[in-house]
């Protein structure tokens, strides 16, 4: 392995290992503001969403598999155009004329399997990272 393959290596995988914590950064967020029924901009707060892209990595240029080798950014975190979850509450203080309140459009159960898989995949980048890291380790070995 040679030092730029490790380098791109290690590239792909902190990139991956960054959009994995965003993921779980905004699906914890989500998850506690589910009963928001005021935010900053007015209204219950808003579900976000992460989009994530492939994007060139830098330590792969000039090489032969550029191309071929890519890594992931957050492009942008959006927020959800669904509407509001109305519940019955008469007696809540943000209840309309109707006693309905208007609560974030949260799915708790969604949220958790977005932090499930992206754990999983923060796991996996943690795993491809060490086996970069224990090849070159051993490849410094041979040469002893």
């Amino acid at each position: 392995m040679s030092t730029t393959d490790f380098f791109t290596a290690m590239e792909v995988s902190a990139s991956g290992l960054s959009a994995q914590r965003t993921r779980m950064n905004v699906a914890s967020s989500n998850l506690a503001n589910a009963q928001t029924t005021e935010a900053a901009g007015g209204g219950p707060y808003k579900r976000r969403d992460v989009v994530l892209s492939s994007v060139d990595v830098p330590a792969a240029q000039g090489t032969e598999f550029a191309s071929a080798v890519k890594g992931v950014a957050v492009t942008q975190i959006s927020q959800d155009a669904g509407p509001p979850r109305l519940e019955y509450d008469p007696g809540h203080p943000k209840a309309n004329a109707q006693g309905y309140v208007a609560y974030p459009n949260v799915n708790p159960v969604e949220e958790m399997v977005d932090m499930i898989t992206a754990s999983r995949a923060y796991e996996a980048g943690i795993t491809a990272m060490s086996t970069a890291v224990n090849m070159a380790e051993r490849a410094l070995g041979i040469g002893r």
